[in-house]
């Protein structure tokens, strides 16, 4: 507010010299060229210049002085104006600080009698509680006077009512989960099923360990067996197989358990009886070429079983193995066929239910692989197909489900479940498999063995040619709740021991009969 008032001072002052200058130039000037009366005029200009200035001047200051004063009162205002809002703003904190300052005194002692009441609570629960205790305790002597039982008796008989309950209403709810799921799945699983053995129909010829071979006449008995029986001996060196030449007319019989060694001597028979000349030599020759032409039957028929399933970008070995099943028998059916039904079961259970029907037709058809070489190799066929499967690249749906066909691993894609399905279903066809007797019963023997083991059986008997296990009980130590436990663990040991085609149906029955005489 002072800059105005300096500023014109140095304005004023600035102007007096420059008017002091020119005026002392003018005389200076006025004496050096005019005469003395000038000098006086002169002098009188600058006079008058310098009053000029000096009231310019103080006009000037007079202007800045009113100026300044002006600036001060506005500025003593605004101060002024200032200072009481801030006044009544620390007033106004002053009071709400007062206000706060009172909640938090009445807050504390809110909180202090509330602490005094819960700490009155505590002193009053612990005395009920104490009270409590020696009530409890005087019950429970009571109990143990009244019931004549320990606690720890006491416990171990409510533990086992309630286990008995636990049990029942298990037993009972396995059973109801049981039916539905029977009621809801049953029904549509026999559509697939129906509809796919429907829609594949395969023949089933049972195979066995001996071919007959007919002869034009009998006299061809003696050329077959040779001077002193070489030429006999030498069919049999060569193929492995026994000849069996009895009185059986017009006819020999081919015996071995290798079905393609015995394919290669009857081939080989029927080309020297065809030819006539039968002698070592030509024996060879024959041997050599049925040889050849089983193999080249073997590849056609792994290539027929490609083309008849749909199955495509088989590896060509594995071609190979498929023929190789023509001459396998399990349980005298033939393991191709089975393979091709199995395959062709398996594509149409997965076109039923919306699943690759590709993957599922060549997981059916390479499931038995491993029989193609089981006589060959140690091992047993599910262990071999899954190496074979490997070897050759077969993806992993196709290899879990060849190691699981027989529940040996975990099915891990529906596709292996299905292959299970597919496979039961064309072994258990009627026809499908024969047994030996001595398997057939050694099969019943052990049904029965596995459910006489179990706590609270009386007897067992095995029927429907081992399709079904009725098990009768012993009324006193199974109840109706066991019975469906009971039956649960004895279809899991007999799936866990046996090896059986199709299923197995475990029946128990538990009978309560009251007798009385009238005399």
């Amino acid at each position: 507010m002072q800059i105005p008032a300096l500023v014109a001072a140095g304005v004023a002052l600035v102007v007096a010299v420059i008017a002091f200058f020119v005026a002392y130039k003018i005389g200076y000037n006025a004496r050096s060229k005019a005469d003395e009366g000038k000098i006086g005029n002169a002098e009188q200009k600058a006079r008058e210049i310098i009053d000029d200035a000096l009231k310019t001047a103080e006009t000037k200051k007079r202007e800045s002085l009113l100026e300044i004063k002006e600036e001060s009162i506005r500025t003593k205002n605004e101060l002024e104006k200032e200072t009481k809002e801030r006044r009544a703003e620390l007033s106004r904190n002053e009071r709400r600080l007062q206000q706060k300052e009172e909640n938090v005194d009445k807050k504390l002692e809110t909180l202090e009698r509330r602490e005094q009441s819960l700490a009155a609570r505590e002193d009053s629960l612990a005395k009920k509680k104490e009270e409590v205790n020696k009530l409890n305790e005087q019950r429970v002597r009571e109990l143990e006077r009244i019931s004549g039982l320990t606690s720890e008796q006491a416990k171990e008989y409510l533990l086992k009512v309630v286990e008995e309950e636990v049990k029942h209403e298990t037993a009972v709810k396995i059973k109801e989960m049981d039916m539905r799921v029977r009621e809801e799945a049953g029904k549509k699983a026999r559509e697939y099923v129906v509809n796919a053995i429907q829609r594949c129909a395969v023949d089933h010829v049972a195979e066995s360990t001996i071919s007959v071979v007919q002869l034009p006449s009998d006299e061809m008995k003696g050329r077959i067996i040779g001077r002193e029986g070489r030429n006999i001996r030498t069919l049999e060196t060569m193929t492995g197989i026994d000849l069996i030449v009895d009185d059986t007319p017009e006819a020999v019989v081919l015996s071995g358990f290798d079905p393609i060694r015995r394919e290669v001597a009857r081939i080989a028979l029927e080309k020297l009886i065809v030819d006539g000349r039968i002698h070592p030599s030509r024996i060879e020759e024959m041997v050599e070429k049925a040889e050849k032409e089983v193999e080249n039957g073997i590849r056609e028929a792994g290539e027929a079983a490609v083309l008849e399933t749909g199955v495509h970008g088989v590896h060509p070995e594995l071609i190979k193995l498929l023929g190789r099943m023509k001459f396998r028998t399990s349980y005298g059916q033939n393991a191709l066929k089975h393979s091709i039904e199995v395959s062709l079961l398996a594509g149409l259970l997965a076109q039923e239910i919306g699943v690759d029907v590709r993957m599922a037709k060549r997981a059916g058809l390479l499931h038995d692989i491993g029989k193609a070489v089981d006589h060959e190799q140690e091992g047993t066929h599910i262990q071999l197909g899954v190496e074979l499967c490997k070897k050759y690249k077969e993806s992993a749906i196709v290899i879990n489900s060849v190691e699981s066909h027989h529940n040996d691993v975990e099915p891990q894609s529906l596709i292996a479940c299905l292959v299970q399905a597919a496979d039961a279903i064309s072994a258990a066809r009627p026809g499908a498999r024969r047994e030996t007797l001595e398997t057939y019963t050694n099969r019943l023997q052990q049904l029965e063995d596995i459910t006489n083991g179990f706590k609270g059986v009386d007897k067992s008997f095995a029927i429907q040619a081992g399709r079904e296990i009725r098990v009768m009980v012993v009324p006193e130590q199974v109840n109706d709740s066991d019975m469906v436990l009971l039956a649960r663990d004895i279809s899991k040991q007999i799936e866990a021991e046996l090896e059986y085609p199709g299923q197995i149906k475990v029946s128990v029955i538990r009978e309560s009969r009251v007798t009385d005489y009238a005399k």
